[in-house]
């Protein structure tokens, strides 16, 4: 019996996140389903876990773990032997940070926002996440004109904070068509060994 669990939704882009990087790592971790459309991330002992009522959650032995990214940090420094996902050189962790507040922020305003409307019916204003996903992406392509990943040359957390979302950004109706820099990147984490996928939703252009 692992001592890893990991509560998820399928479908949420954060969930996935936690559960690529425990694929990449190879690790060996209890998947739980939690019913989100039946509110059981409200329930008083879901709530003992994370106050705030989301996932994911990761609990290891008598560590609870809130917050993707912060699974994400956890993950990194307690399972990767070589630290290359996090390195210890505090100018990498630097910019490592800086794209996981880019995954917080900007990826989480843009394309995940227009994903909750096409796909979870979420009452946001549909066209402005649509406007704040193409204005994150004309930069980051053009970051990425001669990068292979967002932090140096190997992949690292960075890359799996902010693949699930833009990689599913059709579903919320934000075009991925003029962005070849992010289509290369996207394949380029979809070719790791362990990655696993996401599950597609028939939402957006994809419909």
């Amino acid at each position: 019996m692992s001592n890893l669990t990991l509560y998820r939704f399928t479908l949420s882009g954060h969930s996935h996140r936690a559960e690529l990087f425990t694929s990449l790592l190879k690790l060996d971790v209890n998947m739980v389903d939690v019913a989100l459309q039946n509110g059981a991330q409200k329930q008083t002992d879901f709530l003992k876990m994370n106050i705030f009522g989301q996932v994911p959650v990761l609990k290891h032995n008598d560590d609870i773990i809130n917050d993707s990214n912060a699974i994400l940090l956890y993950l990194a420094q307690k399972f990767d032997a070589n630290r290359t996902w996090y390195p210890e050189d505090i100018t990498v962790q630097a910019h490592i940070q800086r794209w996981l507040s880019v995954a917080a922020g900007l990826v989480a305003s843009g394309p995940c926002s227009a994903r909750l409307v096409t796909v979870f019916g979420a009452e946001l204003d549909h066209q402005n996440a649509i406007n704040i996903a193409h204005t994150l992406f004309k930069t980051l392509d053009a970051y990425l004109q001669n990068r292979e990943y967002l932090v140096g040359t190997q992949p690292t957390i960075a890359d799996i904070a902010n693949f699930s979302y833009i990689a599913h950004a059709p579903e919320g109706g934000v075009s991925l068509e003029q962005y070849p820099n992010i289509l290369r990147w996207l394949s380029n984490v979809r070719k790791l060994d362990g990655f696993i996928a996401m599950p597609e939703t028939k939402a957006g252009l994809l419909a």
